[in-house]
């Protein structure tokens, strides 16, 4: 099997040797070109021929989104991923095509750089087999405002106290579950999300969606509300987010735990707890990652009765979560990315 083709572009010496010598030891991949200066890079893509590039987001002359939004679209074949400090700078690559990203050294508390490496080379092999069709999709302009209603939307007047939204993702997420909830209302039924993503990340990108969208998104916090016209979003770490109940509804409950399906947080744990509680009452959807983490969630969910979504391959930029799912019978339908956002508010409909 041929190796992956790597090109590595970093302002600095030290990085690009470090990812050389370091990730150049898996016999799966080649390091076929190393790069301080991305404009210089993008001169020889055509003749490298890389299967995936790794890229950091401050650069001199060119930023790592920009070369993602003006370069990549040129090699339609060629995948990226982002190796940047902490910064929500890494989800405008993600928006601009990225795959993935991983924070370098730094990032996070607890450096462990096997770890470090382990995800990178991890990342790169997802990244190599990903679907790169999203990219002119995930980079359509989105309003700058958050707006109050979106026009022509489904309404949500059939929704009740005890209605309830969950949605998993992975590997292609970050993008995929704003295209989902930037569709919902402001009165949409509580949304509760497991993303896979790195300590600290989540809280930036709950901002970021609260930006975008007509509901208030926070990272999620033990014993916040699962209210109305609010999404609340697992945070990245050694956490697990289960739903419960009491007497006043619904609300998150945070812990300390062991990683469940390979991942903590954990959407099979978050999807278990839900169909516990909520049973016909939720509506579950399973987006794009790689692994089997939600699967057997969402098909406890809909045994409990509750209306299962998975995004379907051709919308995936990792057709992996979705799938496990599907085979496992956990999807009451599965559709198109830029059709789920209506589809479940159709569910509250109140026809």
């Amino acid at each position: 099997m041929p190796k992956i083709r790597l090109m590595v572009i970093d302002d600095s010496l030290f990085f690009r040797t470090f990812l050389t010598q370091r990730v150049g030891r898996d016999p799966t991949i080649e390091i076929i070109g190393s790069f301080g200066d991305p404009v210089e890079a993008s001169r020889n893509i055509q003749a490298l021929k890389p299967d995936v590039i790794a890229l950091d987001m401050e650069m001199p002359r060119m930023r790592g989104d920009e070369f993602l939004r003006t370069v990549l679209p040129k090699h339609p074949s060629v995948k990226a991923i982002v190796i940047s400090a902490l910064s929500g700078n890494v989800f405008d690559a993600m928006h601009a095509g990225a795959i993935d990203f991983v924070g370098k050294p730094g990032s996070a508390p607890g450096y462990d750089e096997a770890k470090f490496v382990q995800d990178i080379i991890q990342k790169i092999k997802i990244a190599s087999t990903a679907h790169t069709h999203t990219h002119a999709d995930f980079a359509r302009a989105r309003p700058a405002a958050k707006p109050t209603m979106p026009a022509a939307r489904p309404s949500v007047s059939g929704a009740t106290s005890k209605s309830l939204i969950a949605i998993g993702a992975s590997t292609g997420g970050t993008e995929a579950i704003i295209e989902v909830v930037k569709k919902f209302p402001a009165n949409t039924p509580g949304v509760v999300i497991v993303q896979h993503m790195p300590p600290v990340f989540t809280k930036m990108y709950a901002e970021r969606v609260d930006r975008i969208c007509a509901m208030k998104v926070k990272e999620a916090k033990n014993a916040d509300r699962v209210e109305r016209g609010t999404i609340l979003i697992a945070p990245g770490g050694d956490e697990q987010m289960y739903v419960r109940q009491d007497a006043n509804g619904y609300y998150v409950y945070i812990t300390p735990g062991a990683k469940v399906s390979g991942h903590c947080p954990s959407v099979d744990v978050m999807f278990d707890s839900v169909a516990k509680i909520a049973g016909r009452n939720a509506v579950g959807v399973i987006l794009t990652g790689m692994g089997a983490d939600g699967a057997k969630g969402l098909t406890d969910m809909k045994k409990a009765g509750a209306h299962t979504i998975g995004q379907d391959e051709e919308s995936c930029v990792v057709y992996g979560m979705p799938m496990e799912a599907f085979k496992r019978g956990g999807v009451s339908e599965q559709l198109t990315l830029t059709a789920i956002g209506d589809a479940v508010l159709r569910r509250f409909s109140g026809r």
